[in-house]
């Protein structure tokens, strides 16, 4: 879930804390904090259940599903300048031009980002942030962290939201403003996340870590895949004539 710049900000010491911590028993060389991060979970999920969830429920609710989808276009356009400015800075002037005309339809045409003019013209959306462009860069990722509202992320990835943060529109409006588009915000977020709890299986902690890591990995190569070479044979192998599958 996304959270305002200024709260962003105010994280950082946090990282800093969570930089120089030393390393707990974990099972998983990508998460070399996993006790101080599962204490962390634990808080998140309390103040999910009694405040975050609860709320949501009660949004879902009462808001029809056209109104909560315009919501969340509303916010795909409000950020897009963090997804443009990303792309520059990544060298895709292709996607950085369709990004910017997206912005001009959807702000246009499609009132502010209601509705999503652009994808109906063939322009589909892609999001980029500051974190993957590091990535780009050849940052590494550090070590896995689970932040206090915030939720899963990584080293890299934190001090990404953090600059992301320059770019947000909502940096240059007023603390009221801000703050309450930042709550709308989480609340459409959280409210479209309640279906998707249904597919987390065995220990929520491991599950959302590797789901997190996964799906960053994803974004970062753009959706490519890398050919696995083990799996490749063994599905060129069932496909064989005279295998065990015949």
């Amino acid at each position: 879930m996304s959270m305002s710049f200024a709260v962003r900000a105010r994280l950082l010491p946090l990282a800093t804390l969570l930089a120089l911590a030393g390393p707990a028993v974990a099972a998983d060389p990508a998460d070399p904090w996993e006790g101080l991060n599962r204490g962390v979970f634990v808080f998140n999920e309390q103040l999910d259940n009694y405040v975050a969830k609860p709320a949501a429920k009660v949004y879902q609710k009462v808001v029809p599903r056209p109104v909560d989808n315009a919501v969340s276009r509303f916010f795909n356009n409000l950020t897009s300048p963090l997804t443009l400015v990303n792309q520059l800075l990544q060298g895709k002037p292709a996607d950085a031009a369709a990004t910017t005309s997206r912005l001009i339809f959807n702000s246009t045409l499609g009132l502010g980002g209601l509705f999503d003019i652009a994808e109906k013209m063939g322009v589909p959306r892609k999001k980029e942030d500051f974190g993957q462009t590091l990535a780009v860069w050849g940052v590494g990722a550090g070590p896995y962290v689970m932040l206090p509202v915030l939720g899963p992320s990584t080293v890299r990835d934190f001090f990404g939201r953090a600059a992301d943060g320059l770019a947000d529109p909502r940096a240059h409006m007023n603390a009221e403003a801000a703050y309450g588009l930042a709550a709308l915000d989480l609340l459409d977020t959280r409210a479209d996340l309640l279906s998707a709890e249904k597919v987390i299986e065995g220990d929520r902690y491991t599950f959302i870590r590797e789901f997190y890591l996964q799906q960053r990995a994803f974004a970062i190569a753009d959706g490519k895949i890398e050919k696995d070479e083990f799996l490749d044979e063994d599905f060129d192998d069932e496909d064989e004539p005279g295998s065990a599958a015949e």
